[in-house]
């Protein structure tokens, strides 16, 4: 259990950081790049997920291995992960006319716990 909390603690700030990546692109790319937050989501998705894999795999799961297809599964199982911010992300700003980067954050949220339980019991068990 302590190494379980341990690594959700660790992986908390890890995403928080990764977090941080998204929001910052996100802001960037909406306001400056895309005209539709869509595409910004997606672009801003893979910059934190590239960083989450290193970070996490460094920091959180300590795995040092540079096996390919542990980054293609953190990226599978992070596309599920992006549809449901693309669903929220739909629903917050398409449905409730939401600020986008308020919903982003939001969404951001909701997501990390799949995040979370998917890179321990799935990808670096």
């Amino acid at each position: 259990m302590k190494k379980w909390l341990m690594q959700f603690i660790s992986y908390f700030f890890v995403g928080g950081i990764s977090a941080c990546v998204e929001w910052i692109s996100f802001y960037i790319l909406n306001s400056f790049v895309f005209t539709q937050y869509q595409y910004a989501t997606i672009v801003a998705f893979c910059l934190s997920t590239n960083t989450n894999y290193f970070l996490g795999k460094k920091i959180t799961f300590k795995v040092n291995s540079n096996r390919k297809n542990a980054y293609i599964l953190v990226f599978g199982v992070s596309a599920i992960g992006l549809f449901f911010n693309m669903l929220f992300m739909y629903i917050f700003v398409g449905l409730m006319k939401w600020d986008a980067l308020f919903s982003k954050i939001i969404s951001t949220g909701m997501v990390f716990f799949w995040n979370f339980i998917s890179r321990k019991y799935l990808i670096y068990k």
